[in-house]
Parts: structure tokens; sequence; C-alpha cells
């Protein structure tokens, strides 16, 4: 059953499948949820203390319950945050300009993506070695005063960091669709997103092929414990990162590896003589073994890397280079993207 709370039931009467059924605030619920059930939140006239509190009654009748957002105003600063708190669907301002329609189809792809990030939905591979094998590697972080800050990191000092490769791929080679003027402005605008949403990481934008980019984050576990945070966000909200900001019309994914090693560091726009396995590791890591809208780990990673609560977003992807290997689940959106 589909539930739509909105105080403006005839605006959404069109929208929805005849057997809708239209809930208006107090929220009152006559009917147990089921599993498969979807309830689509009218955010227009709502505050965010407002859509809290109706999660949390929502949840309370069924935890598995499914839920989508109704944002015609785009009142939402950051759609991804609500995919990353459980959302399954997100209807914007753009959906609405189409007159477009919820149909069965939709439905069903959205609760295939409830399905696909619920914790019940991990590999049978993932559920029988996660607790026993996942980032064992007794690897430790240095003591926190190792790390000085970027403005005083000697050049040629070696230690160890965190290497976090980025690319954006297309469907097909993007630079065999796209003139090298504006394949110059995707890759800068993709810069800036990376920049942007790896600040709280500390995040230092360090090398630059010209179609991928390495970051290095300090060797701090709240550190790449935020770029972990911010690689997910990013995969969720590829498709509005992709039109609004990069400006793309064809379709394009995010990919993500995250590596550890001590590296002769230089700083950036003077790495040309930087020889390193680790640098090695993770571009071999990142241009072969991941994949688009996934972000892929070593066993190297200490194991502090990846909070307890984030870990049902991993599944094992075999073995790399003798280093046993994991990536994040593949996120399937409401209507196919890549």
């Amino acid at each position: 059953m589909v539930y739509v709370l909105t105080k403006k039931a005839a605006s959404f009467k069109k929208t929805f499948l005849k057997n809708t059924i239209f809930v208006s605030l107090p929220l009152k619920i006559e009917n147990q949820l089921q599993s498969s059930d979807i309830f689509y939140i009218d955010i227009s006239s709502l505050t965010s203390a407002d859509l809290k509190k109706i999660l949390t009654q929502i949840k309370k009748r069924c935890k598995d319950i499914s839920w989508g957002i109704i944002d015609v105003k785009g009142s939402c600063k950051d759609p991804a945050a609500l995919f990353f708190e459980g959302a399954c669907d997100y209807l914007g301002p753009s959906f609405f300009k189409g007159s477009k329609t919820i149909d069965a189809k939709r439905i069903k792809e959205a609760l295939q993506w409830r399905n696909a990030i619920s914790p019940a939905a991990a590999d049978s591979k993932s559920a029988s070695t996660t607790e026993s094998a996942f980032l064992k590697s007794g690897i430790k972080l240095p003591a926190a005063s190792a790390f000085p800050g970027w403005k005083k990191m000697q050049s040629g000092k070696t230690m160890p960091f965190y290497l976090l490769y980025c690319s954006l791929q297309g469907k097909e080679l993007l630079d065999s669709r796209l003139g090298d003027k504006v394949l110059t402005q995707v890759n800068k605008r993709f810069l800036s997103i990376l920049v942007n949403n790896l600040k709280e990481a500390d995040g230092l934008p360090w090398m630059d092929s010209g179609k991928d980019y390495l970051f290095l984050l300090p060797p701090k576990a709240q550190c790449v414990n935020s770029a972990i945070k911010a690689c997910i966000k990013m995969i969720i909200s590829t498709p509005l990162h992709v039109i609004e900001t990069i400006g793309l019309n064809l379709p394009a994914n995010f990919k993500f590896a995250l590596h550890y090693g001590s590296i002769n560091y230089k700083p950036p726009g003077k790495t040309g003589t930087v020889v390193s396995d680790a640098v090695n590791s993770i571009f071999h890591l990142g241009a072969k073994k991941s994949e688009a809208g996934r972000l892929t780990i070593t066993d190297d990673l200490p194991d502090v890397s990846i909070p307890k609560a984030m870990q049902d977003f991993f599944v094992p992807c075999g073995e790399y280079e003798g280093r046993k290997t994991w990536h994040t689940k593949k996120f399937v959106y409401a209507k196919p993207w890549v």
C-alpha cells in the first residue's frame, strides 16, 4: 500500500495510484503497516523537527517501513542526507515539472532500493565473514601529534597517510563524447565537488592525472570516518551532482578507492618524483579493481578506519594484488541511471 502524508491531498491525486491512501496531520494510521508498504511525506509545510517526529511514529508501527520524500519546492538543501537516513525515493522539483506519475514500476524500484541498503540484504558470504574477517589487520594509527597539519608538513618526510582515489566514470568514455574544453570544465567541477565534500576529512587534493584524482587524508580515525561518509553521500547523490553541479546530460557515476600506506611526502604540484608502493597500489586498485558507484577498500587499512555502524555497507569482493578487498553495496536508483 502507498501512503502519502500531506496537507494538500488534492494536489497529488493525479500523481499517485488510485488506491493511494492520503493521510493528513496530525498523523493517524488506522491500519497496521506492512514491510511492503511505502510512505511518501510532503515536506513543504514541515520543519526538520516535524519530519523527525513523523518518521519516529512510522517506524514504531513497522521498523522496516520504506519511505520517500515529496519536495515540490526543492526546500531540502541536501537530498543525499535523506537517503543516508534511510529514504528510498525523492520526488523533487524536476519530477513535478515533467508532470510525471508514480506507477507500480516506480514503487517496486523504490522498495528494491530499500532492500538493497538494508543490512539483511548483505551477501551471504559477507554475513558469514564480516564479524570474523572484516578489517582485522592489526595496523594501528600513529599518535595524533605525528601529523603536524598540511601547512607544517615537511617536504621529504616519510609517514603513513590514507590515500583516496576518485574518478568520474561514464557509461561510455567521457573523453570520446566531450570536446577538450567541455571535458576540462567537467573535471574542474568534479574536483570542486570532491574538495567541498572532503573538507571535514581534511582531504588534500594531491595528484591530478587529468582523468582521476588522488587525495591524501591525515592518519586520524575521525578524518577517514568523515571521508567514508562523504564518499557514500556523494555516491547516493551522484545524479544530482552530475546534472546540477557538473552540468552533464550524460549518465555518469563516481568511483572511489581507499588505501593506507607510507609515502615520502611532496606538496601538491611537486609530486612528479614521488616513488611509493602505496601510490602504485591505490592507482592500481582504483583503475582496475574498483567499480563505478562504489567505494573499494583493502585490508591494509587500520582496524579503526570503518566505524562499526557502517560496516554493513561493505561486502567482500575477493583479493587484488594479494590483499583482501571490500566495496560498498551497489545502490539502486528508483530510475535507471547508469
